[in-house]
């Protein structure tokens, strides 16, 4: 939070500069419901810390976890400082309408560019955090067990209502049969170790409500009726919003499952010959907020790296770059503006303020202000050739 020196370069040689950090001002936090405690809290850590009092406004998907934030706001914050504004779209239209001087969103694509447009209204700046088709490459030489289990617990963890989880997977071909029936090993251990029944697990979430089930039940069916083969899982119950963990593979791009972000527990299984053909079909969506590699071979991930484009990029695991607290965490694009955790949260709602001291007298401008003679022009052009 101290002012940053920067050195002056020879251009300005003979002054002083600094970067000093000041409050965006007056914050909107909109949060979602998925980590309804997480992802309304960490944002708000950050707001304080770079010293902006916050209006935050939680989902009313998550009514109890809202007026539990609601009422621990209240008992510790000044209303100058921090509210809280429950209530449904509304709410949050009425409170994007305001000029705020900065606007930190957490939800899907579609949400976020309706939150982008309120906000050029006021010319407030924003961060989103996004999300989109996060897509997960498993190369031939991936020790397939491990990489199985990560990807299991990445994907279904909260039931697959998590931004960053493992969207599709990309398989090489000569090891698609093999890793299927890893992950189907996984599935069983993670959430059925006693032969009882997967919806008799306490370690599985079930969907968010009626709305998001039908929308899954839906990607479900139609990818079953243009051709898509059920590998694992597929059953479903109405009444308590369960949906099991589901392996599908023979997906086509004329599916809902290839184009839309799933949020949900159901993983479509792609396969690939080369790495080139791997990186097309990623490089066809819009980018992602995470990609996840799974292979030995450096020359490989350092191709995946310097051709795609995402958020962040995980090797050897999946999910687990969120819980790193000195990464920048963020999208690129459709899956996101700006970055947020730690120091990067903070400059998120800091104005980065560049302050600049001159000395008195003859200093290194005197030399090209008027009259341009032929000497003040022959300086300058000096000056242009080697500064």
């Amino acid at each position: 939070m101290a002012p940053k020196k920067v050195a002056p370069g020879l251009s300005m040689t003979g002054t002083k500069a600094k970067i000093v950090y000041e409050p965006k001002g007056v914050s909107l936090i909109i949060s979602p419901w998925n980590y309804p405690f997480n992802l309304a809290i960490e944002p708000l850590i950050s707001a304080l810390s770079a010293g902006c009092p916050v209006i935050l406004k939680p989902s009313e998907l998550s009514p109890h976890t809202s007026g539990l934030i609601q009422n621990m706001v209240e008992e510790i914050f000044d209303p100058s400082e921090v509210r809280v504004f429950n209530g449904d779209a509304e709410v949050a239209k009425k409170l994007l309408e305001l000029p705020f001087d900065h606007i930190f969103f957490t939800g899907s694509p579609t949400v976020g560019k309706l939150v982008m447009e309120a906000a050029s209204k006021n010319l407030s700046s924003v961060t989103l955090e996004l999300g989109g088709k996060s897509p997960t490459i498993i190369h031939s030489d991936a020790d397939l067990n491990d990489a199985a289990f990560k990807i299991i617990y990445g994907k279904f963890l909260n039931c697959g209502q998590t931004c960053i989880a493992p969207d599709y997977l990309l398989v090489q071909k000569d090891i698609k049969d093999q890793l299927l029936m890893e992950l189907k090993v996984a599935i069983q251990k993670m959430y059925d170790p006693q032969y009882k029944g997967i919806e008799k697990s306490a370690d599985l979430a079930r969907v968010i409500n009626l709305k998001h089930f039908n929308r899954l039940y839906s990607l479900l069916e139609d990818s079953k009726s243009k051709g898509a083969k059920v590998e694992f899982g597929g059953n479903s119950n109405l009444e308590t919003l369960y949906i099991e963990p589901t392996l599908i593979s023979n997906i086509t791009e004329d599916m809902a499952i290839a184009e839309e972000e799933i949020f949900g527990p159901l993983l479509p299984i792609l396969s690939y010959s080369t790495i080139d053909e791997a990186i097309s079909l990623i490089n066809n969506k819009p980018k992602p907020l995470a990609l996840y590699y799974f292979g030995e071979e450096s020359d490989t991930y350092k191709k995946v790296i310097h051709e795609t484009s995402s958020g962040n990029v995980v090797f050897n695991d999946c999910v687990l770059h969120f819980l790193h607290p000195n990464l920048p965490f963020g999208g690129v694009n459709n899956s996101g503006i700006g970055k947020s955790h730690g120091y990067y949260g903070y400059l998120s709602f800091s104005n980065e303020k560049g302050v600049l001291k001159q000395r008195v007298g003859f200093n290194n401008s005197t030399l090209m202000k008027p009259p341009y003679d032929k000497k003040t022009q022959k300086i300058i052009s000096t000056l242009i050739k080697w500064l």
